[in-house]
């Protein structure tokens, strides 16, 4: 009479199965949230509705940043998130460049010849093309204006 009746057997092989997977998915689930894309476009658009020159740096939980004229997109461990500007174009630049030194804080009469060119320099930025980079600084923006030429300027 000590024997266990014969579906117990059936019963603890299925718990054991559903244990496990039940394991395997929480070990699957990311541990660090998604970046906060909103937020980033919410400082890029208090910047770029500006009546007079301003500048913003928000710090990025990403670790790849995509910046186009319209939209941005941040990832990381936890996923992708994307958002887009509410007051746009906007100019994305590396800060590498000749607009990324406007955004850090360069006089574009210092880094440009005329207005025309610095206009020229922001519409080809606008047409590029994003992909994605790594996201090793803060996003800085800045909004210029320079005899009639109005730009956003947004680097990272």
């Amino acid at each position: 009479m000590l024997d266990a009746p014969l579906d117990t057997l059936y019963t603890w092989a299925a718990l054991s199965v559903a244990a496990t997977v039940l394991v395997g998915t929480v070990a699957g689930l990311p541990t660090t949230p998604a970046p906060d894309a909103s937020g980033v476009a919410d400082a890029v658009d208090a910047v770029a509705v500006a009546e007079y020159d301003a500048t913003a740096e928000h710090e990025l939980d990403a670790d790849a940043v995509r910046i186009g004229s319209h939209r941005i997109g941040l990832r990381n461990d936890g996923g992708a998130a994307h958002a887009a500007f509410a007051f746009g174009p906007v100019t994305p630049a590396t800060p590498d460049s000749r607009l990324g030194s406007v955004a850090a804080g360069a006089s574009p009469s210092a880094v440009f010849d005329s207005p025309a060119a610095f206009a020229a320099a922001a519409e080809t930025a606008r047409d590029r093309n994003a992909s994605w980079r790594p996201a090793s600084e803060p996003l800085v923006v800045r909004h210029v204006t320079w005899e009639g030429t109005d730009v956003t300027v947004v680097s990272a």
